[in-house]
Formats: structure tokens, C-alpha cells, sequence
């Protein structure tokens, strides 16, 4: 009876299956993070909107009217 190969021992592919499950969380955690960085940027930005110390100018009175 020949020995199994090192790639078809049971052992190596349940460890191929935990580093690329592992990888998978890793990356699943840095989509969330990203995500929940994005919404936290966008709610500090909605936020100012009501400020007293808010922005000084809109888009629309930045430059002066011409006649």
C-alpha cells in the first residue's frame, strides 16, 4: 500500500481549510471596520451641519453675483 502524498494527508488539508477560513474572517473584519469607519464619517459630517461654529460658506455664496 503506498503512503499518501503530503498534499492528500488529511491533516495538511484541514490545515489548508484553517488558514484559509482564517483569512476569510480577517477579511470580513476589515470590510466591516471600513464600513463602520465611513458611516461614523458620515454621521460626524451630518452632525456639523447644525453647529453654531459650523461651515462659513455654502456653494452658493462663495463668489459674488455679477450684474
Amino acid at each position: 500500500m503506498p503512503t499518501p502524498q503530503p498534499r492528500e494527508h488529511p491533516m495538511f488539508v484541514y490545515e489548508l481549510h484553517r488558514a484559509a477560513h482564517a483569512e476569510l474572517v480577517r477579511e470580513a473584519a476589515a470590510q466591516r471596520l471600513g464600513r463602520e469607519a465611513a458611516r461614523a464619517a458620515k454621521a460626524a459630517r451630518r452632525a456639523g451641519r447644525h453647529e453654531p461654529e459650523g461651515r462659513v460658506s455654502t456653494g452658493r455664496d462663495r463668489y459674488a453675483q455679477v450684474a
